[in-house]
């Protein structure tokens, strides 16, 4: 029942194309949106595993932060094996390990069991996700990658929003007493069907054991990315200390060291993690930090939100999240049109998705402005709904430009480093989002403010952050160049594979 891409089934990349690509595609995008969710579903029920396993206030946010870290830390070395030993094999054991994982998760008897699993949970992402987008570059053949890349974004769209919701909604139901439990449990049956379906419909790309990894590279980006990521999570709970800055401005120099060995390894044609063609690459390099700016701004967006919605309004963890609707549905609707457009326009496309966003959190400032002492939710739908628009229309053209020149043979390793620089953007701005929100809320409550006040003003001034990285996102979109359409591309996905 498995099918392969292999030389020889067709004339042109068309007829290579796996016939039951959109099939494959939904079984790839279901787990990968399984995973992204894991990562705001958990903020909801935080108070809750606190509360169950009698956890510290530290051994809590170890609960998100080892996630994090181990996801973020796996993401490259994963994808370069993804090349080595093939896709679809990397993405089963990744899906295979995540279910297991979240079964101990929902299991824990301590939060020191808890964390483990999570930390397991996060190398299960790292090993399948990068699959899904390298899988999708090489099944589907140019002209259809704008539609498959753009439901992509709108999954990743709709993970960040639908976690408070569907998190609030198990909390709230409370399945057989289980209380924060079922946000774990859910992912055994999705988890067991993607890989039940998964064996039959993805098919087997092979991959190249010539390949090897790049040991030193993987160190190297490593340490750079942990010397970045862990103050960011870690800064606000030890009060920013002087240390924190010092680890931070490490990851500097490690970056520099990354490359210089990358290019070393080129030179004398040894391994590469990350190959040289890549970073040489213009549209790959603008699109990449265009997505590490862009993502930067949205999971602290909706951090920040929940807080405001929730600690600010009163409202619980389920009212909250149906708040936030009109925003996927933006991202819906808006990815539907974008997936249609193919990869035209794909600049235009970006740099309008950026004005709606930047539009959307003007409005979010102003509507805020006029709350009272209750929460007027209507006055929240369109300034959601607009960024959701926004959101649907750049993301798509983002990932299509980042990796519509990388190479199939290192499109694991393109996938991979894509995603490892949205995963820095995200802790970078979750990271700033909050610490602005709070030092605001912080100072005006310290200056006599009412409770409503203060989180009006503490939301207000943290979007400014959002409508900064919008406005870098628009201008760094005018230095890409189109990606190619419509073209055949030599010797076919193929032989490029064989």
């Amino acid at each position: 029942m498995n099918e392969a891409i292999r030389p020889g089934s067709a004339g042109t990349a068309e007829g290579r194309a796996h016939e039951r690509r959109w099939m494959a595609m939904a079984v790839l995008l279901l787990a990968s949106f399984m995973n992204m969710i894991d990562v705001t579903i958990v903020n909801v029920a935080l108070p809750s595993m606190r509360a169950d396993l009698g956890a510290t206030e530290s051994g809590i946010e170890w609960v998100v932060a080892g996630y994090i870290l181990s996801f973020a830390l796996g993401l490259l070395p994963f994808g370069r094996y993804g090349d080595i030993i093939g896709k679809k094999r990397m993405f089963m054991l990744g899906v295979g390990g995540f279910t297991l994982a979240s079964a101990v998760c929902g299991m824990a008897a301590n939060i020191e069991m808890l964390i483990a699993a999570r930390i397991i949970q996060g190398v299960g992402g790292a090993v399948m996700t990068p699959q899904v987008l390298s899988i999708a570059q090489v099944m589907f053949p140019p002209k259809e990658r704008a539609m498959a890349f753009s439901l992509f974004g709108l999954t990743a769209g709709l993970a960040s929003v639908a976690g408070p919701v569907a998190g609030g909604s198990l909390i709230h139901a409370d399945l057989f007493d289980l209380g924060w439990r079922p946000i774990f449990l859910i992912n055994l049956p999705i988890g067991a069907f993607a890989l039940w379906a998964g064996a039959r419909i993805i098919p087997d790309i092979p991959g190249n054991p010539g390949l090897r990894n790049d040991w030193g590279g993987i160190a190297l980006a490593g340490a750079a990315m942990l010397c970045l990521i862990f103050p960011l999570i870690e800064g606000r709970g030890f009060g920013w200390p002087s240390w924190i800055f010092v680890v931070m401005a490490l990851a500097l120099p490690l970056a520099a060291a990354f490359v210089w060995w990358e290019k070393r390894q080129n030179a004398t044609g040894a391994a590469e993690l990350v190959p040289l063609g890549l970073m040489a690459n213009r549209n790959f390099v603008t699109a990449s930090v265009g997505a590490m700016v862009f993502f930067s701004a949205l999971p602290g967006f909706f951090f920040v939100l929940a807080v405001f919605l929730q600690s600010g309004y009163g409202l619980d963890p389920l009212s909250s999240g149906v708040t936030t609707i009109p925003f996927p549905v933006g991202v819906l609707i808006a990815s539907l049109i974008s997936g249609r457009s193919g990869g035209k326009f794909a600049r235009s496309r970006i740099v309008l998705g950026a004005a709606s966003l930047i539009g959307s959190m003007t409005l979010l400032r102003s509507a805020v402005g006029t709350l009272g002492d209750t929460l007027d939710q209507a006055s929240l739908i369109l300034p959601l709904a607009l960024g959701g628009l926004g959101t649907g229309l750049a993301i798509s053209p983002l990932f299509q430009t980042a990796l519509a020149g990388v190479p199939p043979k290192d499109a694991g390793s393109g996938s991979g480093a894509l995603q490892s620089i949205q995963q820095i953007g995200g802790a970078f701005g979750v990271a700033i989002i909050s610490q602005i929100f709070f030092a605001v809320l912080g100072g005006s409550l310290a200056s006599g403010a009412d409770q409503h006040a203060a989180y009006r003003a503490a939301l207000s001034t943290a979007v400014l952050y959002n409508i900064a990285c919008y406005g870098v996102v628009s201008l760094l979109a005018l230095f890409l160049e189109a990606p190619p359409q419509g073209r055949k591309e030599p010797g076919g996905p193929a032989e490029r594979h064989a």
